[in-house]
């Protein structure tokens, strides 16, 4: 049974508090074959003023956002078309990749990509994945189905997607799409 103990200055949230004990719970597991309620966390708070480093006391630093509940923000602005605060969650670097596209940089630029695709598409999610990647940059990796409307009107559903999402600051700098729409247009 393994247990975990850590140390942090008092100023987390309890909900802060509880991300991070999910995510411990979690990079355990990643190495210990152990179920996840045999994993114990014991996060203990310390006064700031029991806490030096240098000789000198320290604040914590903020919690960052939760990077899957960016990403949501993002898809839900999207499926809503609320463009302008869909960009808003985007870094001033965003770059995003579809099937047969070059790297686009806007939300603009992905609509009149999408127009003679189809006329409107949505998402159904299985899943949600997140980890700490290179630097400081979050992955966020969401699965799950695309139905919607092809231009000619017929509707189309089922169709296997994931996005890869990589959110710094607080936004997203970069999209990845891999799907089967491609194929599922060949289909008769």
């Amino acid at each position: 049974m393994p247990i975990v103990e850590l140390h942090v200055i008092e100023g987390y949230s309890a909900k802060e508090k509880q991300r991070l004990g999910a995510a411990l719970t979690d990079a355990v597991r990643f190495v210990v074959p152990a179920a996840p309620d045999l994993v114990t966390v014991l996060i203990h708070d310390l006064p700031a003023q029991d806490y030096y480093r240098g000789g000198t006391t320290r604040s914590p630093a903020p919690a960052r956002p939760d990077p899957v509940e960016i990403v949501r923000g993002f898809l839900a602005a999207m499926e809503a078309r609320d463009i302008s605060r869909a960009q808003s969650m985007l870094g001033e670097e965003f770059t995003m990749a579809f099937p047969g596209t070059a790297p686009m940089t806007s939300l603009q630029e992905l609509i009149e990509w999408a127009k003679p695709r189809y006329n409107r598409v949505a998402k159904t999610y299985e899943g949600f994945d997140a980890m700490q990647g290179p630097e400081d940059a979050a992955i966020v990796y969401c699965r799950g189905t695309l139905s919607g409307e092809w231009t000619d009107g017929s509707p189309f559903d089922g169709i296997r997607f994931i996005d890869r999402f990589e959110v710094s600051g607080g936004r997203i700098t970069r999209q990845e799409v891999w799907n089967d729409i491609a194929e599922a247009r060949a289909r008769p």
